[in-house]
This record gives structure tokens, C-alpha cells and sequence, in this order.
């Protein structure tokens, strides 16, 4: 069962990258047939912003529940701090994408949330 967890964060992970790095909103285009329209996730006052919170935050407490006893945990950690950094930078240089503050921010206050989540897990359930 563990792999299997393992293999859909991986996979999640893949998906995160190659959805960040089309030129374009692939999502929107296989939902709508149009590269420029973001999909909501929920209706809400801050636009799509709130799309990056909830996968950043989905595939970091995934990932930080699979690994919370591997001794790359740290790692995971910092690597997911890194890609939602080095993504979101990516936009302003990808063509018909776009860097925003907003989303940079987000994608980070998703992994420090689900972080939290962790380590308030932990410790509750000290060994």
C-alpha cells in the first residue's frame, strides 16, 4: 500500500511540474478548449489563487504523511518549499503564463500549512 502512496505523490508531483511549465492553462484547455481560461476550484473572492493553496497543500500533506518517519523527510520539505518557489518564477518567462505575487505566495503558504499540519501531528503522537 505504501507504494502505491508513494507512486500517486509522485505522480502528483510530475503532474504539478508539467502543468506549471505549459505555455498556457492546459486545464483549461481540456475543460473549456481555451489555453487563457484558469479553472476555478471553488468560487471565491481571490480568483485562482486559491487553485495553488489547495494543490500545494494536497500534495505536500500527501507527500509529508508518507515520509513523516523517512530520514529524507527534511528534504521533502525543502524540496516542495523549492519547487513552489521555482515554479511559480518560471511563469515570468514562460510564454502565456504569468509570475504573480499572489500565487508565489500561495503556493508557499500551502506547504507551511501542511507542514504545521505535521508537526502538530507529531506532536500528538509522540512515539
Amino acid at each position: 500500500m505504501n507504494k502505491v502512496l508513494k507512486s500517486i505523490f509522485h505522480i502528483s508531483v510530475l503532474f504539478l511540474i508539467v502543468i506549471s511549465l505549459w505555455p498556457g492553462s492546459l486545464i483549461g484547455f481540456l475543460l473549456y478548449n481555451d489555453w487563457s481560461l484558469q479553472p476555478y476550484l471553488i468560487k471565491n473572492p481571490f480568483g485562482t489563487t486559491i487553485n495553488h493553496f489547495i494543490c500545494y497543500l494536497c500534495i505536500s500533506l500527501m507527500g509529508f504523511f508518507i515520509y513523516v518517519k523517512n530520514e529524507n523527510f527534511k528534504n521533502l520539505v525543502y524540496g516542495l518549499f523549492f519547487l513552489s518557489i521555482t515554479l511559480e518564477i518560471f511563469h515570468s518567462i514562460i510564454p502565456n503564463r504569468s509570475f504573480q505575487l499572489q500565487d508565489l505566495l500561495a503556493n508557499i503558504f500551502g506547504v507551511m500549512v501542511a507542514y504545521f499540519v505535521i508537526r502538530i501531528y507529531l506532536f500528538f503522537n509522540k512515539p
